[in-house]
């Protein structure tokens, strides 16, 4: 039996990137602000509908960038149920990570337990749109503005999502997106920050090269964060491509629901009023008590079957050696993020799956619910 994951990435047909590599071979021009790169920067910028867009190798190095480039000092608010990407760049920033727990309807931080957890060092906050679900901007953007906070947008799942019309990539003072080979838009790894004007996206781009403003002048330690133009060119090509596979996507997310929406102890996420997903994940949430099975015994049930799901995100960031000992990884302080860390198993979804498999998935999990 084939093994089906919980990702597969798409890719453009391999002749159009031949004919990329091939104009890149010729120019021998590989990195360094390249005619792809810009190309793509501008392609990106008018598909999203934002302002300005830097480049960068991958999301983590863009978010480290981001940073550095608001200043952020001190402490810094964020979700602890989310990938170790986002904790680790508030980490190598020298600053505090701040937990804050999650609404359990969503998955995103919770803007009604922000406030408590403000101090004087704060200085940030950093939701992050779990599985591309929208956070609560408005109310988020209203406390930053009360404190005098920046907001960075860990986007890294919200490529395509959009809420009220407007990318989800688009909010706050910087965000955050990824395009590793895991996401629903991909340039086997990059990422990018949105910015909304043009000084802070120019100490941006300082800061991704080295710090470089021009051949003989340095203006701050700069990291090394650029995009290559192989990336680029692969990028130039998925945008063809990817409002199909977002609409695949969402389909057979759509089969998953219909499926296990009537099947007890199973949760599903549900869409939030005035949001477009983009298909980037399909959690479910087991509920052992209802269920009859703990969701890790579900999981070894879907392995079995050559079924590999992720228990994503698990365990929780604030349960890591390194974070274990701040005071708002307190599990007590954190019973939502918990139990969605302790139950959470997200299914295979991609843009050539079949709908036949995500059927039999759905059987999969409905039978291990009645069998002893």
């Amino acid at each position: 039996m084939s093994e089906t994951y919980v990702t597969q990435p798409s890719l453009p047909p391999l002749d159009e990137f031949v004919t990329s590599l091939e104009q890149i071979w010729s120019s021998k021009q590989l990195t360094n602000n390249g005619p792809f790169h810009q190309e793509f920067e501008t392609a990106l910028a008018e598909y999203l509908g934002v302002p300005y867009i830097s480049l960068f190798c991958n999301g983590m190095t863009a978010l480290q960038v981001g940073l550095q480039a608001l200043k952020i000092s001190g402490e810094v608010i964020t979700s602890p149920y989310t990938f170790p990407a986002t904790t680790h760049a508030i980490y190598w920033n020298h600053c505090t990570p701040v937990f804050c727990d999650i609404d359990q309807d969503t998955c995103n931080i919770d803007p009604e337990k922000i406030e408590s957890l403000i101090t004087p060092k704060t200085t940030c906050i950093i939701p992050v749109h779990v599985y591309g679900m929208p956070c609560s901007i408005d109310k988020i953007q209203r406390i930053a503005d009360n404190y005098g906070l920046k907001v960075i947008y860990d986007a890294a799942h919200a490529f395509g999502a959009k809420l009220n019309g407007a990318s989800l990539c688009s909010f706050g003072d910087l965000s955050m997106v990824s395009f590793h080979a895991t996401k629903v838009f991909n340039t086997i790894e990059g990422g990018a920050l949105v910015t909304h004007d043009e000084k802070l996206k120019k100490r941006v781009d300082y800061l991704k090269n080295f710090g470089f403003a021009d051949e003989n002048t340095i203006v701050a330690p700069g990291s090394n964060g650029k995009m290559n133009e192989v990336q680029a060119a692969l990028g130039l090509l998925q945008l063809k491509y990817v409002d199909e596979a977002i609409e695949k996507r969402v389909r057979l997310a759509q089969i998953y629901k219909e499926q296990l929406t009537d099947i007890p102890g199973i949760r599903i996420l549900d869409a939030i009023d005035g949001s477009t997903p983009n298909g980037a994940y399909c959690p479910i949430f087991v509920q052992e008590l209802a269920y009859g099975k703990s969701r890790d015994q579900l999981y070894e049930i879907l392995k079995e079957e050559s079924i590999h799901g992720r228990r994503y995100f698990y365990p929780l960031i604030s349960q890591l050696a390194y974070y274990r000992g701040l005071p708002s990884s307190s599990p007590d302080r954190l019973p939502h993020a918990v139990a969605a860390a302790d139950q959470v198993i997200c299914l295979p979804l991609y843009a050539s799956l079949d709908p036949e498999m995500v059927e039999r998935i759905a059987n999969i999990v409905r039978n291990a619910a009645a069998s002893g």
